[in-house]
């Protein structure tokens, strides 16, 4: 006989000895329970291997489960639907819920209403035959006919001349009380009619006509022909129901969520009913285990697709609780539709740096507020995105506090912050050689300030205003403190991080970023080209409030919104320039989500900065355009210093060469240059710089320099473009 053993893993809820089936009476029993085979099921399966044994296995370690407990009542009531519906607990969602609706039914109204003479038509044309369908139907009805008269041919066919008799005899029954049904039916209604002429008045008689006659119209007309015309033709927004989301998000292609719902159809659950808030419904979504929400943010095309909705219409986002629970917000219309409230600041309200104040609203059309004290912004975007507007928005709401100081550049040169331009301490416009300067020479500026604020500081912490080494709204107020908001813009800064100042002012503005946020310096930048080089990557690090508007491509999102944002559903690509300009992923004040910067035009721009000139001129801190706050820094032109120290009889000159003569022509500007600094500030006017190879001791060299021409013309057609000639 050969031994055969079957080994099972113990239950930790059964007891620690394990029962073994004895092979024979006298076999040895184990210190473990003994059972009689004969005596158990197991002895009765033929199935089951009669010499097989459990084999004790010895537990090691304490238990690891936690002791049953018995759940309180508490724990035990059954969750409670809200009273009140989500979308009535604040008067905002309940407005907007009613002006949808309102709108909604004014459009049909107004659809129908200037159809109505194609509708009478219809209606004139279709109750005649109504009234001759409804007589025959009521007329087949109380004859009793219908399904008796085939059983009575079907009688008379087989010569069954009784069963003919009692089926007759059985429609005659029916048709009786039918007929007395329909006459005393008729009576009533001639009767009714007669005493409607004396209590209805003539309006109310009409209203009831015209009701009879639609019905008959209803009755009369072809099934694929109705009275009024669809007010839509495609299907733009369905009820959001559990079997769609269902069905949506399998349609994501997740093999997490498709592999859960194959083995357990009740995978994905739904912890809050769907239901409507603001303009669409949401539903929170807790997705199968180990699937994340943003694996479903990061697939927002295919999710749309699977709801059969435009793209902006679906806003899937991470919901609160944990990182498996999805909150897929569903509009009624796409957001693209939807109307944008105007901005609240345009006609009146003021604004406090250390407050929140509106800047944009989310798909559901909630205003966003944002923050300005504290906080470092970078706006980023292509072309087209609305970047501009978005960062001038917060320097129009910087304006309305009147302790504010603002400085800064747009090195766009087109003049989107020109309105502003009374309120500033300080402002340059373009991307020549002078405007960069002096915009580099104020980030020098600025960091000195940060140094200066740092030490008014912790005077002030010595005295007990300054509690946390931060300037306070008090300490802002304090006439004297020096240390009142200091809010820094410059938009395009890629221009200057890519000129000849860009090293130097990238290691300022770092410095800035980390130095300045609680010393009441806020830096607001604005860039269309975020790569390492046009952006260094210890701003991108520092800087704790990003706006990404539309990009091109993932790397420039992880750019401006940090590093594998993209994998985490936060995608700025989604949206489209122009079309879509002022849409973005706001990141750093809440949760991360898609919003819509306020849309502010220059009129609108312009009603702004007259109420805070007024707000200024009254409270005594309008700057002085005739006063300098700081000294300016060295002015030059790299192109007209190079013609300057150019070496006569020479057409090509190495970088090193003209560095050195550079240096002794302006050594506050050009000393510490390298050949790699002038070849990027001769780039930025198109100045190739190639291989020059000279002749040295018998040996040749070649390095990077200019050629004469080349310096030449660049010249001669920036002149040109200064002049408005073409060049």
């Amino acid at each position: 006989m050969t031994d055969k053993t079957r080994v099972s893993s113990p239950d930790p809820d059964d007891d620690f000895r394990a029962p073994v089936l004895r092979l024979h009476a006298d076999d040895l029993a184990s210190g473990g329970d003994v059972i009689d085979a004969q005596s158990t099921d197991t002895a009765q399966d033929d199935s089951v291997d009669r010499e097989a044994i459990v084999v004790q296995l010895e537990r090691k370690g304490a238990p690891v489960d936690p002791p049953d407990e018995t759940r309180s009542m508490v724990s035990q009531r059954p969750p409670h639907r809200p009273i009140v519906p989500i979308w009535l607990r604040s008067t905002e969602n309940a407005l907007r819920t009613a002006r949808w609706a309102a709108k909604q039914a004014g459009y049909a109204l107004a659809f129908h209403g200037l159809r109505l003479p194609k509708y009478l038509g219809k209606v004139l044309l279709y109750a005649p035959i109504g009234l001759v369908r409804t007589a025959g139907r009521l007329t087949r009805w109380a004859m009793a006919e219908d399904g008796n008269f085939a059983l009575r041919q079907a009688a008379a066919a087989q010569d069954d001349a009784q069963g003919w008799i009692r089926l007759d005899m059985q429609r005659e029954r029916q048709s009786r009380w039918r007929w007395s049904l329909l006459l005393t039916a008729a009576i009533g209604v001639v009767i009714g009619a007669v005493i409607a002429t004396d209590v209805l008045s003539g309006w109310s008689w009409w209203l009831v006509l015209a009701a009879v006659v639609a019905a008959f119209a209803r009755i009369g007309r072809p099934a694929d022909r109705p009275i009024t015309d669809r007010v839509t033709e495609g299907q733009v927004y369905r009820k959001l129901t559990a079997e769609l989301v269902r069905r949506a998000l399998l349609s994501v292609q997740l093999g997490a969520i498709n592999s859960a719902v194959s083995k357990d159809p009740n995978a994905i659950t739904f912890p809050v009913e769907i239901h409507r808030d603001g303009p669409g419904h949401l539903a929170i979504v807790d997705l199968p285990y180990g699937v994340e929400a943003g694996d479903v943010c990061a697939r927002r095309g295919r999710l749309a697709s699977g709801l059969r909705l435009p793209l902006d219409q679906v806003w899937p986002e991470p919901s609160r609780g944990h990182t498996g629970r999805l909150a897929l917000w569903v509009g009624h219309e796409p957001a693209s539709q939807m109307r944008q409230p105007a901005w609240p600041l345009i006609r009146d309200g003021v604004v406090d740096v250390f407050k929140s104040f509106p800047f944009a609203t989310d798909p559901r059309m909630n205003i966003v507020e944002v923050g300005l004290m504290f906080r470092n912004w970078l706006d980023g975007g292509q072309p087209g995105s609305g970047k501009s507007f978005a960062l001038r928005l917060k320097v129009l709401a910087a304006s309305l506090d009147v302790r504010a100081e603002i400085r800064g550049y747009e090195l766009k040169g087109v003049g989107d912050f020109a309105v502003l331009e009374p309120l500033l301490t300080e402002y340059g416009n373009g991307f020549d050689d002078e405007t960069l300067s002096r915009c580099a020479a104020m980030f020098d500026w600025l960091y000195a300030e940060c140094q200066r604020r740092a030490k008014r500081i912790a005077h002030y912490a010595k005295l007990g205003k300054a509690p946390e080494n931060k300037v306070t709204p008090e300490l802002a107020s304090l006439k004297g403190s020096g240390l009142h908001p200091l809010v820094v813009f410059v938009d395009e800064i890629q221009e200057l991080f890519l000129s000849s100042f860009g090293k130097r002012a990238g290691e300022v503005a770092e410095k800035v970023i980390k130095l300045g946020r609680a010393l009441g310096v806020i830096l607001l930048i604005g860039t269309q080209i975020p790569d390492k080089d046009s952006l260094p990557t210890g701003i991108t690090r520092n800087v704790n409030t990003r706006f990404c508007l539309s990009v091109a491509d993932q790397n420039a999102n992880d750019m401006i919104l940090g590093t594998s944002a993209y994998k985490q559903g936060l995608r700025a690509t989604a949206f489209k320039p122009v079309e879509e300009a002022g849409w973005g992923i706001l990141s750093g004040i809440g949760e991360p989500g898609a919003r819509r910067s306020f849309a502010v035009n220059s009129d609108d721009a312009k009603k702004v900065v007259a109420r805070a000139i007024a707000s200024r001129v009254k409270a005594g801190t309008m700057p002085d355009p005739d006063v300098q706050t700081r000294a300016a820094g060295p002015a030059y032109d790299v192109l007209t210093d190079v013609a300057t120290v150019w070496p006569q009889g020479t057409d090509a000159v190495w970088n090193e060469t003209l560095i050195e003569r550079l240096t002794d022509y302006r050594p506050d500007v050009y000393r510490g240059w390298k050949p790699a600094q002038l070849t990027a500030a001769l780039s930025v006017h198109r100045v190739k710089v190639g291989q020059i190879g000279r002749r040295i001791d018998g040996k040749t060299v070649t390095r990077r320099g200019p050629r004469s021409d080349d310096v030449q013309t660049a010249i001669a057609q920036r002149s040109g473009i200064r002049g408005g000639e073409n060049p």
